[in-house]
């Protein structure tokens, strides 16, 4: 049991763990945090591997983990961190050059603008619109209804066609 369970964690990493990376870099906007966190995912499905009962695919079970060690993180935050962001005190959001080649994206702009949404939107358009998870995935990574998933969606790439629209990334 404990080989299966090195054999394919390993080829999980290697097959999802650029994508795991992606998606926690997006959220998180730091690159070295996003890599430890993408560590920390990948510890947690070795871990926990026993409690995998394929009833889902591999790569949704690990963006469930993706996000909760995430949101983890978020929550475990210094107060004041939590009061910067909570009072929209501008940090540096241009994403560096590593940044860019992981995400695969070819518009700067694009980046931006997530970056700039609440992060109910930017998970959603990132799972379903890049990532490319079916809804019935989106709803098991995010632990949502279909309905909110359908609707955040909607909202989420209305809000996100405006702020391109009026260049809202600058």
């Amino acid at each position: 049991m404990e080989k299966q369970r090195d054999t394919e964690i390993s080829d999980w990493y290697q097959l999802h763990g650029d994508a795991v990376l992606s998606f926690i870099l997006i959220m998180v906007r730091d690159y070295q945090l996003a890599e430890d966190l993408t560590q920390e995912t990948f510890v947690k499905a070795y871990r926990f591997f026993e409690s995998f009962n394929y009833q889902s695919n591999e790569k949704t079970w690990l963006f469930t983990i993706a996000r909760n060690i995430t949101f983890d993180y978020m929550r475990k935050k210094k107060p004041i961190q939590l009061l910067k962001e909570m009072f929209m005190i501008k940090k540096d959001e241009t994403p560096s050059p590593e940044e860019f080649v992981l995400m695969k994206e070819d518009s700067k702009e694009l980046y931006l603008a997530l970056s700039k949404m609440k992060t109910n939107y930017k998970e959603v358009i990132v799972l379903r619109k890049i990532k490319g998870f079916s809804i019935e995935e989106t709803c098991k990574i995010l632990q949502w209804s279909e309905s909110k998933v359908k609707i955040t969606l909607h909202r989420a790439l209305s809000e996100l066609e405006n702020r391109l629209k009026r260049s809202d990334f600058q």
